[in-house]
């Protein structure tokens, strides 16, 4: 259940797979594409793996009687609170907030205490921050669920800290599979969509949340017949952080407060969190109990609005009326099956504005001023077609029953940072949409020749002092100028407060904070990118400033209205360059059911297409960054590229399908 890492074992990030990771060290030059490697078959078009997402969305009576159940719990446990419900695709459909609720937002100092606070660590907002959390909680409890699993902002807390599970017993281990994901989601994302985008009645998703991503139990899913329809989250304490012991069981007032609106709406038994394994570690759905509940008889929602508590507008979420949720996977939900002119496999689901119009369709590269050529459109959609292929042979990581096949979200972009193209499972977790975009615009973007000096223009000067810290660890000052193709397994690597990863008494990646300064709300480089523009979004809630723009970082552009990095960065894996020869000519970035299934979706996709087209693939294997080694304590430690399952695809034997590619 636990591994000891030493000084000498190669660095591995904690993966979420059914089985281990398989090194990608070597293989064929020429873009890494081998004619004698294991390639998957794609799938016909014709042919249906999936089925649609079930059509149950959340009524006003039911986002009403959500909040009644709350409000009962809350006041048998006299804790008044605020109150938020989101639909699946983050849709706010109504915030209650009741009389007396402590509604300031409190952030845990780091752990050396406030005088070693950096980003969010230490925020202390006051009324009505406590909003945002609430809202950022029941969004985090919506898309990191699905109708094959259901996780929770505890399962969160338990999957992004520098060691997996966080407790005192485990120093030592790894960190969290999916550490970094809180800094998804972002206000400031330009995938991400904004309250009244469409117009005010509009519910077209994914939206954006206030804070990402939350750890602070509080945040569950809504379910309705099986299917995910949103998620609820609770604000009371004021205090918005995280569990680091996941050994005691909380008595936490918050998370019995939320479990009571979520009973009529629980998810089935056999897919909460707690049925799913990670590296032999069972993962944590709630510490409250349905038995713990205090709550007596619920009152209607009319009889408490106006009396206990009100509904309540936020800025850029909600107008303060309660409303119905859209169904999952309908146009207007912003989630929809591809029709045959947008994506050969039928399965396949793409973003659309609501109206019938693709927001991601596939198209051409838009960097001809950087780069000789381009990415053509034929060779984009071969990229999707066959990461997509991949997945639908895929076992998934994180989906009950066992041996379902996964479900993801795949990006592709230029090496500007365009999109030129998205497509997804119909039930993806909604998370890995914007995950999916920030993996693959770190990918391309750390293997850009400009890499270096983007960051060193931002206006950041915490930035800088990563990139020289890297110059530093790497003893070259030319780091980060092209010479190395970089994934976010890789990127990874030298993101943890120890290297290598989970080795106590270690100094830190140098894109991390030191231990001292560590917590999940300071990750290094990845907030040091984006604080601002969060702090901004924040003022804009608490009526200060103008609202963040739809851009992560101060980075210069690449061309005008272009940044390589505007959903900002990922720090967990899934992702890889794809290469013309030896030159960059974009990046995939995958996200949904597990880090290896991720990373191996997106490497077999472009070794695939290169041996279907020819021309593009993976980057040669002699600038891959498992070929770069670092000395610790007297030590090699050789970087990652990628990790693939042993055995990963359902109806075959085939192992180790990376090996040598």
């Amino acid at each position: 259940m636990r591994k000891q890492l030493t000084a000498i074992i190669t660095i591995c990030s904690l993966i979420l797979s059914s089985c281990g990771g398989s090194e990608s060290s070597s293989g064929a030059s020429g873009g890494g594409n081998n004619a004698l490697a294991p390639s998957p078959t794609p799938t016909s078009s014709a042919a249906r793996q999936y089925a649609d997402p079930a059509p149950e969305s959340l009524t006003v009576t039911d986002v009403e009687r959500v909040i009644s159940l709350a409000v009962a719990e809350a006041q048998a446990r006299n804790l008044p609170s605020t109150i938020a419900v989101v639909d699946r695709v983050g849709n706010v459909l109504g915030v209650f907030v009741m009389n007396g609720a402590n509604l300031s937002l409190k952030v845990p100092d780091a752990p050396a205490g406030p005088s070693s606070n950096t980003d969010l660590q230490g925020v202390n907002l006051p009324a009505p921050a406590a909003v945002a959390g609430a809202i950022a909680k029941a969004i985090t409890g919506a898309y990191l669920s699905s109708s094959a699993n259901a996780f929770s902002t505890r399962t969160a807390s338990q999957i992004i800290q520098q060691h997996f599970p966080p407790a005192p017993t485990t120093v030592g281990l790894e960190s969290g599979p999916l550490y970094g994901v809180q800094f998804s989601q972002l206000p400031c994302s330009d995938l991400m969509q904004r309250f009244g985008s469409f117009g005010t009645a509009a519910l077209i998703g994914p939206k954006r949340s206030p804070l990402g991503l939350s750890a602070d139990a509080g945040g569950f899913p809504l379910y309705k017949n099986g299917a995910v329809v949103g998620g609820v989250g609770v604000m009371g304490d004021g205090i918005y952080g995280f569990d680091p012991n996941i050994l005691n069981v909380d008595n936490d007032v918050e998370e019995f407060i939320a479990l009571a609106a979520t009973q009529g709406f629980a998810p089935n038994e056999d897919i909460k969190a707690e049925r799913i394994s990670v590296d032999g570690t069972l993962l944590r759905y709630s510490d409250a109990t349905t038995a713990g509940l205090r709550g007596g008889s619920v009152q209607s929602f009319a009889a408490l609005n106006g009396r206990v508590g009100n509904v309540v507008p936020v800025p850029g979420y909600s107008v303060g009326s309660i409303i119905a949720g859209t169904v999952f996977g309908s146009e207007a939900s912003g989630v929809r099956a591809a029709t045959a002119a947008e994506f050969t496999n039928r399965d396949a689901y793409i973003l659309s504005d609501g109206s019938g119009t693709n927001r991601f369709p596939i198209r051409a590269g838009t960097d001809a001023a950087s780069i000789a050529t381009p990415l053509s459109a034929a060779e984009a959609r071969s990229l999707l077609e066959e990461s997509f292929a991949v997945m639908s042979r895929s076992r998934g990581q994180i989906r009950r029953p066992n041996d379902s096949l996964a479900q993801m979200t795949i990006s592709l972009v230029d090496t500007h940072g365009a999109v030129l193209g998205i497509v997804r499972g119909p039930d993806a977790p909604v998370f890995g949409t914007d995950v999916s975009l920030q993996k693959a615009r770190t990918a391309a973007f750390f293997s850009n020749p400009r890499a270096a000096s983007d960051l060193a223009a931002t206006n950041s000067p915490s930035v800088g002092t990563f990139l020289a810290s890297a110059r530093t660890f790497f003893g070259s000052s030319n780091i980060f100028t092209g010479q190395h193709a970089w994934t976010t397994r890789a990127i990874s690597n030298i993101s943890r407060p120890y290297f290598p990863d989970g080795e106590v008494g270690r100094a830190p990646g140098p894109f991390s904070r030191d231990i001292n300064g560590f917590n999940p709300f300071s990750t290094g480089l990845q907030s040091a990118l984006i604080v601002g523009n969060v702090n901004t979004h924040v003022g804009f809630l608490l009526g200060r400033n103008p609202d963040t723009p739809a851009r992560c970082t101060t980075m210069p552009d690449a061309t005008t209205g272009q940044n390589r990095l505007q959903n900002g960065i990922q720090i967990f894996p899934g992702s890889v360059p794809v290469y013309r020869g030896s030159t960059l000519v974009g990046a995939i970035g995958v996200s949904g059911d597990g880090i290896d299934q991720d990373d191996m979706a997106g490497f077999l996709g472009a070794n695939t297409t290169g041996l279907r087209i020819g021309g593009i693939g993976n980057a040669p294997p002699a600038i891959r960054t498992d070929q770069i080694e670092v000395t610790v304590g007297g030590a090699k430690i050789r970087l990652r590229y990628i990790g693939c399952p042993f055995a990963p695809f359902l109806g075959t034997n085939q192992q180790n399908v990376c090996q040598g590619l």
